[in-house]
């Protein structure tokens, strides 16, 4: 009997299956856990050893009524929060961030560490804090990547100890909401052309109106400005998982959007607000607000909302589906 596939197909296949894993997408997982993990001045230290730097921002008298960890976006770091983190430890919030895996000085820059790597750092890092301020109010604020982040982590059975969510812009715009020809480039490039680097130029979108700090972000060597695919393709597995999971949500969250979001477009975010549990969420709608809301030109309107919001849940922030305009406190 004629054998189904003879010896010289076998090996033709066997190449071409090396080289198609070859070329799939790069996801650099921590380690094994080494250690437990602590955090220091000026760095975190994961369970596997991998060192996070962080930033802080603490209340001039040293006493800090309410304490917020702050997370980057895509190809961010922790540098993002500093103005917002001075602002609000003038109001006697004390501010952490530190530099996820991949991004600013944090090991493997560049390379996506996959979804439950950013969750269980967020997770250690929260109880180390906790741990620290055991009787302050902590809250989570999320931009833009970072938002997507808090919410697969706070969606998640038996999430971490804290008092109430801060989204930005939190990148939602997944797979439900993306033009199959988006999807289907993605998919393709992702296994066949990994390792690409993408920009940005030539695509128009104005992340903010603060030229200044866009012309300082584009000199700053530590913000990312060429991506690899395959970190395009784990941040797209990042909001799926986020957008699925908003409805599972049950603490106070404050949502914060600019209206002018070129980013993240507006029925992404409405799209989650549909699933969240409509009497913890307060959503917030600045009409001359871009995706980096916390550094435009009008930025210090969300803070003044996040200080306010954190000083008082109840506060009556307008409905996104009402006349929610520059971010005013109505009824």
């Amino acid at each position: 009997m004629r054998p189904l596939f003879s010896a010289r197909i076998c090996r033709v296949f066997a190449v071409v299956c090396l080289l198609c894993s070859a070329c799939a997408p790069i996801v650099n997982r921590p380690g094994a856990a080494l250690t437990t993990p602590k955090l220091a001045r000026g760095y975190f230290v994961a369970t596997d050893g991998a060192v996070l730097p962080v930033r802080s921002w603490l209340p001039p008298n040293g006493t800090a009524k309410a304490v917020v960890v702050a997370l980057h976006g895509f190809n961010d770091y922790s540098y993002f929060f500093t103005t917002p983190g001075q602002f609000l430890s003038q109001q006697g919030i004390a501010s952490y961030a530190y530099d996820q895996r991949g991004f600013g000085n944090a090991p493997g820059r560049g390379l996506w560490a996959g979804t439950q790597a950013y969750v269980d750092d967020l997770r250690a890092f929260i109880a180390l804090l906790r741990r620290h301020y055991p009787d302050r109010p902590l809250y989570v604020l999320g931009e833009s990547m970072g938002g997507a982040i808090a919410i697969v982590t706070m969606a998640a059975p038996k999430p971490p100890d804290i008092n109430g969510l801060i989204l930005a812009a939190p990148a939602v715009r997944g797979r439900a909401v993306m033009p199959w020809w988006q999807r289907a480039t993605l998919d393709s490039m992702a296994y066949t052309l990994p390792w690409l680097r993408l920009t940005g130029k030539g695509l128009n979108i104005m992340a903010s109106d603060n030229i200044e700090m866009l012309r300082a972000l584009s000199r700053d060597p530590l913000v990312i400005k060429a991506t690899r695919v395959d970190a395009m393709y784990g941040l797209v597995a990042l909001m799926d998982a986020a957008l699925g999971s908003a409805g599972k949500l049950d603490i106070p969250t404050l949502l914060l959007y600019g209206e002018k979001d070129q980013v993240v477009p507006r029925g992404p975010i409405l799209r989650m607000l549909d699933k969240m549990p409509t009497p913890q969420t307060r959503p917030t709608f600045y009409a001359n607000g871009y995706h980096l809301l916390l550094r435009d030109l009008q930025a210090e309107k969300p803070w003044h909302d996040i200080a306010t919001w954190i000083s008082q849940h109840n506060a009556n922030f307008a409905a996104y589906k009402g006349a929610a305009n520059e971010g005013d406190i109505k009824p």
